[in-house]
């Protein structure tokens, strides 16, 4: 199995390639620029692996949540270039992708995810480990600090810059929950690898243009817009 992962919902700009066991990877920290060093890095991490764009079984994208601009960016490209090279596509969440990479790095099972979503939100997901996978409990959410949902039980690990735009307010509310913090890393390509290889496996995999994006945003936006039309009934 042969897979190309691109993701530029964040901050950052990411790819990476899964080849029949083995990784090769892109990364870097560049707010404004993606466009200019996703295709690029699209090509050395093939290249580094000795392959193709045309012999990847699938393309992975991260599908938010995120910034609204970086991922329509991520799905744009990766819709591009599978319908160049006639492949599907395989979207997979930058909040799982953070704990998968908990996971790989800690190996702490339990998982909190929060990007900062500005407007005094987060993006919110509680991931758990299920046979080697990072596995959402709940729904994703876009939701204020002091609404996000407390676990019942201890031994979370927090990741994302979520947890550092609003330290205070989640340090204090998880106090008692927390066993470690990472609050620098951000989505990255290679941690949705091992999600997108089991997508993939699974059959999870959709045409290019069925990938979509996830705002988490745009159901607050539809909400006030019906509430809008009722004022003016």
């Amino acid at each position: 199995m042969k897979l190309l992962a691109l993701d530029t919902s964040t901050e950052a700009c990411s790819a990476a390639v899964y080849a029949d066991g083995a990784t090769f990877s892109e990364f870097e920290l560049t707010p404004r620029a993606h466009t200019q060093l996703i295709l690029p890095m699209v090509d050395k991490v093939l290249s580094a692996a000795g392959l193709r764009l045309q012999d990847v079984d699938a393309i992975a994208v991260g599908r938010g949540p995120g910034a609204f601009t970086g991922i329509r960016i991520g799905i744009g490209v990766a819709q591009g270039l599978a319908m160049a090279a006639d492949k599907p596509v395989i979207p997979v969440s930058t909040l799982a992708a953070l704990a998968q990479q908990v996971y790989v790095q800690h190996g702490t099972t339990q998982v909190l995810a929060a990007l900062d979503a500005r407007m005094g939100e987060v993006y919110w997901g509680q991931y758990a480990m299920q046979s080697g996978l990072m596995v959402l409990q709940g729904a994703e959410q876009v939701c204020a600090p002091a609404d996000t949902p407390v676990p019942e039980t201890e031994g979370w690990f927090a990741i994302g810059h979520g947890w550092s735009a609003y330290a205070e307010a989640l340090q204090v509310r998880f106090a008692d929950k927390i066993v470690g913090t990472d609050t620098d890393s951000l989505p990255a390509a290679e941690f949705m690898l091992p999600l997108a290889v089991e997508a993939w496996r699974a059959g999870r995999a959709v045409l290019p243009e069925n990938a979509q994006p996830v705002y988490l945003r745009n159901k607050i936006a539809l909400t006030t817009q019906e509430r809008i039309a009722g004022l003016s009934n």
